[in-house]
């Protein structure tokens, strides 16, 4: 069986994190993807350790693996992008591809004649997918943009972090390049509207990303508590805004996820938290009612779950389905029964023979299941081997270029 995306082509002009993550995740879907690489040092995250795999053969530091966590799936090829003769390559290799993925500043591409309105000439079948801070458009389209800064600017900062008045107290990102992600996934979602359409006028099109746009589209009911209420949601550390009681809390020797969301789910809790007659207070009858008076509530609810373990209250909560969990670091994650049956700490293997860890694409497919067979790749692998068989160079045209710097 093969991916849904089995015999699309994708040339990824992309670094560090939201374009290259939607080429693996393409990758993952079963398109081809070819990244181009910087001759030399390629895409900038290869660096951006430690931690490295161990040093190559030839005595060079090995990839780090924030660079692993975003390429999964791709061939390397090393092309001089500031060169004319591998300008003209990318421009070949555009022909042959049904998507391009770019993150260059708007306007970037066009000195190379690399930009959408230059290679829809060439193949107007090409669906380019520009990943920028702000957009092609508006006031802010030049300014480079980055993951933290646009947590910063895009709200998910000022909702996240202890509350004012706390110890520690200050807006915080995410533990993850929470924008750059959400633009990467929702780049392939536009990517497949746009290869849908496709197949019903022929045309390609122009699909523009911004991190911005991106992290302002999730912030979810915490625009809408705005947008509704009027009111710009505040810090609640681990506490929910709408839904009450539903954070961590601490036990005797740790911390417990509760996440209550219903009166039922509640008034259980109250019965095996020996809290008698608590859900029939008038403060916290509902979970309105729960969400005003959680200042009193809280620390009720606190009192009790300090007198056992965290496992004593998951074991005795489940019993009863009342929504509860542990806090794992990322280690006790991977060693976690769950997720070890369900397979999503993977290894693949390079050419040279390095095996490389990776996290499996959480979608399971009935009918197409997605493989995790081909490693990030190490630098220039597949130059010869894709100028080869998709540029269609001879080898003595392909040790020319190598002559010549515009490609390695």
């Amino acid at each position: 069986m093969t991916g849904p995306l089995e015999g699309i082509r994708v040339l990824d002009l992309s670094r560090i994190l939201a374009g290259p993550w939607a080429g693996q995740t393409l990758a993952d879907l079963g398109a081809e993807v070819i990244k181009v690489d910087r001759p030399g040092t390629g895409d900038d995250t290869r660096g951006w350790g430690p931690p490295f795999l161990p040093d190559t053969a030839d005595g060079k530091q090995g990839d780090a693996a924030y660079f692993l966590s975003a390429n999964r799936g791709k061939a390397s090829v090393c092309i001089d992008m500031g060169d004319p003769g591998g300008q003209a390559l990318i421009r070949k290799l555009a022909c042959e591809c049904d998507i391009l993925l770019e993150n260059f500043k708007v306007g970037g591409l066009a000195k190379y004649g690399l930009d959408y309105d230059s290679l829809k000439e060439l193949n107007p079948r090409l669906i380019y997918c520009s990943i920028t801070g702000f957009g092609q458009t508006g006031p802010y389209k030049h300014r480079a943009g980055y993951d933290f800064m646009i947590q910063g600017m895009g709200g998910i900062m000022s909702v996240t972090g202890q509350p004012d008045g706390t110890p520690g107290a200050e807006p915080m990102k995410c533990g993850v390049a929470f924008a750059d992600l959400f633009t990467g996934l929702y780049s392939v979602i536009g990517i497949l509207g746009a290869l849908h359409a496709r197949t019903a006028n022929g045309r390609g099109q122009h699909v523009d990303m911004a991190l911005l746009d991106s992290q302002v589209g999730v912030l979810a009911n915490q625009a809408l508590n705005y947008l509704v209420g009027g009111t710009a949601p505040p810090r609640l550390g681990n506490a929910h805004p709408n839904i009450v009681p539903y954070q961590a809390l601490p036990t005797r020797d740790g911390f417990v996820i509760i996440a209550i969301g219903t009166n039922r789910q509640f008034s259980k809790f109250c019965e095996v938290a020996g809290l008698d007659g608590l859900d029939q207070d008038p403060r916290f009858t509902s979970n309105q009612v729960r969400v005003e008076h959680r200042d009193e509530l809280i620390p009720l609810v606190a009192e009790v779950l300090v007198t056992r373990t965290t496992e004593d209250w998951i074991s005795a909560l489940e019993k009863h389905s009342i929504p509860c969990g542990p806090i794992f670091d990322i280690e006790q994650v991977f060693n976690n029964p769950q997720v070890d049956a369900r397979g999503l700490q993977i290894t693949a293997t390079r050419p040279s023979g390095e095996q490389i860890p990776g996290v499996a694409n959480p979608i399971r497919y009935s009918e197409t299941p997605i493989k995790h067979d081909k490693a990030p790749p190490a630098l220039g692998q597949d130059t010869r081997d894709v100028l080869t068989r998709i540029a269609g160079l001879s080898n003595e045209e392909i040790d020319e270029l190598i002559a010549a710097g515009s490609i390695a």
